[in-house]
């Protein structure tokens, strides 16, 4: 937690920017989607079976406990940054599981 406020949508324009997709949004709310801006092909949907049964409109986390206990400052890390961070390491982790899957074929 940051103490900072970010929206989903910008959360993931931000990720696929970092993988060179570039989205536009249409819709509102559950209709929304997030389209490929050279493809045309929708990447994101709302899924409202990932809602929780009492839904807000807005969560902000408080970095004061791992500020206390970790020494973590969210100011040293930007959302920018911190995007880049996450998308990183789900692309290394990814591509280290993807090798795996090669060398158990080959093993076959």
């Amino acid at each position: 937690a940051t103490g900072e406020y970010h929206t989903v949508r910008e959360f993931t324009t931000l990720a696929f920017k970092e993988v060179g997709i570039e989205l536009r949004w249409e819709g509102e709310g559950v209709d929304e989607k997030g389209i490929d801006v050279s493809t045309g092909k929708v990447l994101v949907e709302v899924d409202s079976k990932y809602f929780r049964p009492a839904e807000v409109e807005q969560l902000l986390g408080d970095p004061t406990k791992a500020r206390t206990l970790l020494g973590w400052n969210p100011r040293k890390t930007s959302f920018s940054e911190l995007v880049k961070i996450m998308v990183s390491h789900d692309m290394k982790f990814v591509k280290n599981l993807h090798i795996k899957e090669l060398m158990n074929r080959e093993e076959e």
